[in-house]
C-alpha cells in the first residue's frame, strides 16, 4: 500500500503509545509499518532531495503534532507518552485531526497575540494536512526546478543547431566523461561529419571513444527508430560501439524498443530533452546558484552525550 501521510498515522500512533507506555521515535517505526503493511522498499523510500526515509519522517511529523496538541508529551528528550487527553480522544478517533488542527490554531493564536502586531507569525495549519512542512518544502523545491528545467530547454532550442552541439560535448565532460585528459571533447566538421556530432576521447591516446549524435529539435517532435538506425550505422563505420543520443525532443515508442533490442557489442544511450535539462541543472552547466536555503536538525550524537535530568516530568 502507499506510505500512509502523517495525519493518517496520529491514531495508530497514539494507541501503540497507549498500549507500549513510553517510546523513543526510532520505536515507532517497526510496529506502524506493520499496521500500515509497508514493504522494505517503502520503509527505506527516500525522498528526491535525498532528505531522509519518507515514512520515518512522516512518523516524526505526526508525533510533533500530537505533542503539539497536548495529546502526547516528552518525559524526556526524543521519548514520547500519551497524555489523559490522549487516552480520552482515542475514544473517538475520528475526530482526532479536527481536534489536532482546532488546538494548534489555539496555540498560533497565542502566539500572535504575544508577538508585535507587524511581525507576521506562519501558523502551521496552513500546510495541506497530507503533507509534512518538509514535503511542502520538497513539492515547492521540484516546482522551480521544473520551471528552470523548462527554462534551459527554451533556451537551447532558440540556439543554433551547432551551438547544441558543442553544449552536449561540454556537458559530457563536465559529467566526468574524458576525464582529466587535455581537449577530450571534440565537435566534427560542421559538414561531412559522416552522422557524428561530437566525439568524447576516453583515454590520453584516444583508444576508447565515445560518439555522440546531437538532434536539437522543437519539444513536441518525436524521433523514430530510423534516426537511431543511422546512427548505429555511423558508429559501425567509426568501429565504435559506444554511442550517445541527445535530442532536446523526445524517443517514440519504437524507437526505445530497438535500442532495447541491440546486441551486446553496440552501447547506445538515449538521452532526450526532459533527462538532458535534468543534467544541465544537476552538473551546474550554465547555471550558478541563486538561493541556499539551510534547514538543520538536532545532532543526537551531540545531545545524547549529556545526562538527561529524570525528575523532570516534561521535556
Amino acid at each position: 500500500m502507499p506510505i500512509p501521510t502523517h495525519d493518517e498515522i496520529r491514531v495508530p500512533a497514539l494507541k501503540l503509545l497507549k498500549e507500549k507506555g513510553i517510546l523513543k521515535l526510532k520505536e515507532f517505526e517497526a510496529p506502524l509499518a506493520q499496521e500500515f503493511n509497508l514493504v522494505h522498499d517503502e520503509l527505506i523510500q527516500m525522498y528526491d532531495s535525498g532528505n531522509g526515509p519518507i515514512f520515518y519522517d512522516r512518523i516524526s511529523w505526526a508525533l510533533s503534532y500530537l505533542n503539539m496538541a497536548g495529546l502526547t508529551k516528552k518525559p524526556k528528550r526524543g521519548h514520547y507518552e500519551i497524555t489523559e487527553d490522549g487516552i480520552k480522544i482515542l475514544a473517538t478517533p475520528d475526530i482526532i485531526n479536527n481536534y489536532i488542527t482546532e488546538k494548534i490554531k489555539q496555540r498560533n493564536q497565542e502566539i500572535n497575540n504575544i508577538a508585535n502586531e507587524n511581525v507576521s507569525v506562519a501558523n502551521i495549519d496552513d500546510f495541506n494536512d497530507d503533507l509534512t512542512p518538509s514535503e511542502t518544502i520538497e513539492i515547492s523545491f521540484q516546482k522551480i526546478k521544473n520551471k528552470i528545467y523548462n527554462d534551459i530547454l527554451d533556451t537551447i532550442i532558440s540556439k543554433t543547431p551547432r551551438e547544441f552541439e558543442k553544449l552536449v560535448v561540454a556537458l559530457l565532460q563536465k559529467m566526468g566523461y574524458g576525464g582529466e585528459i587535455q581537449n577530450s571533447g571534440e565537435v566534427t566538421q560542421y559538414s561531412n561529419d559522416n552522422g557524428i556530432d561530437g566525439i568524447i576521447k576516453e583515454d590520453i591516446l584516444g583508444f576508447g571513444r565515445i560518439y555522440i549524435q546531437a538532434k536539437r529539435y522543437q519539444r513536441d517532435n518525436k524521433i523514430g527508430r530510423e534516426d537511431l538506425n543511422k546512427f548505429v550505422g555511423a558508429l559501425a563505420v567509426a568501429q565504435s560501439n559506444k554511442g550517445v543520443f541527445i535530442t532536446t525532443s523526445s524517443f517514440n515508442k519504437n524507437a526505445i524498443e530497438y535500442v532495447n533490442k541491440l546486441n551486446n557489442n553496440t552501447t547506445l544511450v538515449l538521452i532526450d530533452g526532459e533527462q538532458l535539462a535534468k543534467y544541465i541543472y544537476d552538473y551546474s552547466l550554465g547555471m550558478q546558484t541563486e538561493q541556499v536555503i539551510e534547514i538543520k536538525k538536532l545532532d543526537s550524537d551531540f545531545w545524547d552525550i549529556m545526562e538527561d535530568d529524570n525528575t523532570s516530568e516534561n521535556g
